[in-house]
């Protein structure tokens, strides 16, 4: 036998061994994308009928957000009376953010500003802060909105949020925003990660059956005074720094209607500046080990591999070893023929998700078009956060026993 019979049947085998591996998680992924075109539309914005007055009490939890809560702040006086108060839980900010707030009160006297107790042993900032929100809010408020500081809400988003809630007989409905993008890093960077929670979950706007598999959005997070007193406010999600996911699942085990929602009409939201703050800050929390089993957790991981990380890897390694192959094996086609398939998918991808950017005063906003190029980063992030527990998260220091 010689060493170009070799090289083919070392070819052949690994190629098989890849088919055994992708082809599951394949069918996976064409399940859950199959579902797309029945999913519930983009939320509206939508005006405020009488019935709906003081319905709603929102929270929102700070910690030094002065260079972006503004645009939230002027968002929020914009909502009409269906908006009984507006609570700004703050945890001792340092740069100005409180004074934001009080002078926004000068102006909107629905506009409330408070600080949290001390952080309990076993807590996570955001959760205490929103728990402590739930508690001093309105018990005549039907609904409880708990919104992030780097949000810019429409006008119409609290109309819109609670008319489509009560429509389809929501207890919790989250809505998944549209992302402002300014750098090029971030515009390459960013859609590779996002890609990574919408190949693993449902599409927005699809009632997910299994509790273990609802997807949810702390940035926007609308649910029922009842029901969140029924639960317990946040203590069931206090040591988890994915709260809104890992408090979702809780209450869709209860028995509750979970939704999750395409919010790009009504909800735009600046996360992070730039590619390496991206990586650092948003790419620890995306792996949502603490609201996930181990299992899950590493059958995703073998999902995210298989079809986002490895294709562009397997077919590159094609081009570089088929010249010096006589021909080429059966197995090997195939494996080609399936991860230009997913490639395919992928960048086809894009044209779903371009909606849920807005790139208008992006620099670089082509590097869009070419972010699958990242996906073998993404998948990496995911796996470095998998791997650890965060220790520090926006300022804070947490011990070993979260």
């Amino acid at each position: 036998m010689t060493t170009v019979d070799n090289a083919l049947i070392v070819e052949s085998a690994i190629s098989l061994l890849l088919l055994l591996i992708q082809v599951p998680a394949t069918a996976i992924l064409f399940s859950r994308l199959l579902k797309g075109p029945r999913r519930h539309p983009p939320i509206e914005p939508q005006q405020p009928t009488p019935e709906l007055l003081g319905r709603v009490s929102i929270v929102v939890p700070t910690l030094n957000e002065a260079l972006r809560i503004s645009p939230l702040l002027a968002g929020l006086s914009q909502q009409s009376y269906e908006v009984r108060e507006i609570m700004v839980v703050d945890s001792k900010s340092s740069d100005g953010t409180p004074d934001l707030v009080k002078a926004s009160q000068q102006k909107d006297p629905r506009f409330r500003l408070m600080t949290d107790d001390p952080l309990p042993s076993g807590w996570v900032g955001r959760p205490w802060a929103l728990h402590n929100g739930f508690l001093c809010s309105s018990e005549a408020s039907e609904w409880f909105l708990g919104l992030d500081a780097d949000i810019q809400p429409h006008p119409g988003l609290v109309a819109g949020l609670v008319k489509t809630a009560e429509a389809q007989g929501y207890d919790l409905v989250s809505l998944s925003p549209q992302f402002i993008l300014k750098y090029p890093g971030e515009c390459w960077l960013q859609p590779a990660l996002l890609m990574t929670l919408l190949y693993r979950f449902d599409p927005a706007g699809i009632n997910t059956e299994q509790p273990e598999r609802v997807m949810a959005n702390g940035q926007c997070f609308l649910c029922r005074r009842s029901v969140l007193a029924a639960v317990g406010g946040y203590s069931s999600a206090k040591s988890s720094f994915c709260d809104d996911v890992t408090l979702a699942r809780n209450i869709a085990i209860q028995g509750y209607k979970v939704g999750f929602l395409d919010g790009a009409k009504v909800l735009k939201v600046r996360m992070y500046e730039g590619a390496m703050e991206t990586w650092k800050e948003w790419g620890r929390s995306l792996d949502l080990k603490d609201a996930t089993s181990r299992s899950q957790l590493w059958g995703d991981l073998w999902l995210l591999t298989s079809v986002q990380g490895l294709p562009l890897f397997i077919v590159l390694t094609f081009l570089l070893i088929s010249p010096i192959l006589p021909h080429s094996p059966i197995p090997l086609l195939l494996l080609l023929g399936l991860n230009l398939l997913l490639l395919v998918i992928r960048f086809a991808m894009l044209i779903a998700i371009a909606p849920s950017y807005d790139r208008t005063n992006a620099k670089g906003s082509w590097l869009f078009w070419v972010s699958p190029l990242a996906d073998p980063l993404a998948v990496l992030r995911i796996f470095l956060s998998a791997l650890r527990t965060p220790r520090e998260w926006r300022g804070r220091k947490y011990s070993a026993e979260l």
